[in-house]
C-alpha cells in the first residue's frame, strides 16, 4: 500500500434483468474525511483513476464488471483519463461540467478513441444538444427529479440513442416505474429492500428452504438434510454449482449431493447451503444481485475477523461469514428478521448482530453496510470501534472482490 490512504466504495449498476453489469467507484482520501471542501471533489476524481490503475489495478477493483468513474472538467481534459482501459470503463461527466466548445471537442475525441461517456445527474437542456452527440449514457437522479416530470424529459432525450440509467432507485416500486418509462440501467439498492409482506401467500419452495436452513443450523444428521434436498431439486442443482465453483478451493469435483454433504463438512455446508438459498430463490438464479451482495458481506466480515485475530479467530470468522449472509434473509423470504431469526438455532452473538447490530459481529456488519453505501465517515467510525486500520480494510476488500468474482464467474 502507498503512504496515502483511501477508502474504496462500489455501488452496483443493474440491467433490466436485474443482473449486475457494473459498479460506480468512489474513492475518498482518509485525510479528506475531516474536510468538506468542494475542491476535494477534484482530488477524489483524480484519486479514483490513479488508484484504480496503480494502487489496486482495474481487475482487482472491478473483477468481471465495468467501472463508472466520475471526472471533473480538469480530469476530463487531462491525458490521464486516456490511460484507462476503454473497454472496461465508463467516464462520467459530473453535473458541474459546463458543456462549452472545449468540453464538447474533448468528448468527441474520447468517443473517437472508443471510450464510453456518460452524463451524471443530468437534466435535459437545449444547450447540451452538441454534447449529446458524443454521449452514450445519461444518468437521471430519480429522487431529485419529480416523477411527473420524468416522462416529458425522457421524451426530449428520445432523439438520441442514449442508454438511460436511473440512479438512486431505492424501492421495488421505483424500479418498476422507471423500467416502464424506458430506463435501461438502474443504480441503487432497491433489490435489497424488504417489500410489503403478503400475509396469506404460501410458498412451498420457501418453506422447504427455511426447513433446510433450520436443519443445518441445528446440526441435524446428514441423512435428514439430504432428504430435504431431494424434495427440492432446484436447490440441489444450485448447491452443486456453488460447491464446484473455483471459490471453494476443493481439489476434487463434486458430482453428487451425497458427495457434497460428505466432503464439505458441517461448517462449509452451512455456508454453501445459505448461498444456494439466495441462488434458488430469484429469477436470476446464481446471478442474483442479492446473492452477490450477501456473499460479499459474509466474505468481507470473515476476512476482517481473520485480519484482527489470525488463526485464533477461525470460529468467530465462520460466525462472521454467516452473519453477513443471513443479514439479507428478511429480503429473501419477504419476512421480518425477528420472525426468521426466531426460527433458526443461532448462537447468541450471531442473533444480536442480526437483530440489533450489537457486539463485535454487529459492528463488523455495520462496517460492511456503511461501505456499501460509500458512507466513509461511518466506515471510519466503525474501523476505530473495531480496532481495524484502513490498510487491513482495503486488503480484505480486494480479497473479497476477487473471491466474489471467481464465485460468480465460475457459475
Amino acid at each position: 500500500m502507498s503512504e496515502e490512504k483511501f477508502f474504496l466504495g462500489r455501488q452496483p449498476i443493474l440491467d433490466r434483468t436485474q443482473k449486475i453489469v457494473g459498479f460506480e467507484l468512489s474513492f475518498r482520501s482518509a485525510e479528506s474525511l475531516q474536510s468538506a471542501n468542494f475542491l476535494d471533489v477534484q482530488v477524489a476524481s483524480a484519486s479514483v483513476i490513479v488508484g484504480a490503475l496503480t494502487e489496486f489495478g482495474i481487475q482487482d477493483v472491478l473483477g468481471r464488471h465495468r467501472g463508472f468513474f466520475n471526472v471533473t472538467r480538469e480530469m476530463l481534459m487531462s491525458d490521464a483519463v486516456e490511460l484507462l482501459p476503454k473497454d472496461r470503463v465508463v467516464i462520467e461527466l459530473l453535473e458541474t461540467i459546463v458543456a462549452d466548445r472545449e468540453v464538447v471537442e474533448r468528448c468527441r475525441t474520447l468517443k473517437s478513441l472508443g471510450f464510453t461517456l456518460a452524463l451524471d445527474d443530468h437534466v435535459y437542456s437545449a444547450d447540451c444538444h452538441e454534447i449529446y452527440e458524443a454521449i452514450d449514457i445519461v444518468k437521471v437522479d430519480v429522487l431529485e427529479t419529480p416523477a411527473a416530470a420524468l416522462p416529458e424529459m425522457l421524451e426530449r432525450l428520445n432523439p438520441w440513442p442514449f442508454t438511460l440509467l436511473a440512479e438512486k432507485v431505492e424501492t421495488a416500486e421505483q424500479y418498476r416505474f422507471c423500467s416502464q418509462l424506458g430506463f435501461h440501467l438502474f443504480q441503487g439498492y432497491y433489490f435489497a429492500r424488504p417489500v410489503v409482506l403478503r400475509q396469506n401467500r404460501i410458498d412451498i419452495a420457501k418453506i422447504a428452504m427455511l426447513r433446510l436452513m433450520q436443519q443445518v443450523m441445528a446440526d441435524t444428521e446428514l441423512e435428514e438434510i439430504e432428504e430435504t434436498f431431494k424434495q427440492n431439486p432446484g436447490l440441489t442443482y444450485n448447491l452443486l454449482r456453488l460447491v464446484n465453483s473455483v471459490a471453494i478451493g476443493l481439489r476434487v469435483r463434486i458430482k453428487t449431493l451425497r458427495h457434497a454433504l460428505m466432503v464439505l463438512g458441517m461448517e462449509q455446508l452451512k455456508r454453501w447451503i445459505t448461498l444456494a438459498l439466495y441462488a434458488s430463490n430469484d429469477s436470476n438464479g446464481v446471478h442474483s444481485p442479492l446473492l452477490e451482495m450477501a456473499a460479499t458481506r459474509g466474505k468481507l466480515m470473515e476476512q476482517l475477523v481473520l485480519a484482527l485475530k489470525g488463526r485464533a479467530g477461525r470460529e468467530l470468522a465462520d460466525q462472521a461469514f454467516m452473519v453477513g449472509i443471513l443479514s439479507l434473509i428478511d429480503v429473501l423470504f419477504d419476512d421480518s428478521m425477528n420472525e426468521l431469526v426466531g426460527k433458526l438455532n443461532l448462537v447468541e452473538n450471531v442473533k444480536s448482530a442480526l437483530l440489533s447490530r450489537e457486539g463485535e459481529l454487529g459492528g463488523l456488519l455495520l462496517l460492511a453496510q456503511r461501505l456499501e453505501e460509500a458512507d466513509f465517515e461511518g466506515v471510519n467510525e466503525q474501523l476505530e470501534e473495531s480496532g481495524l486500520d484502513l490498510d487491513q480494510l482495503l486488503s480484505c476488500q480486494l480479497e473479497t472482490i476477487a473471491w466474489s468474482d471467481s464465485l460468480s464467474a465460475s457459475l
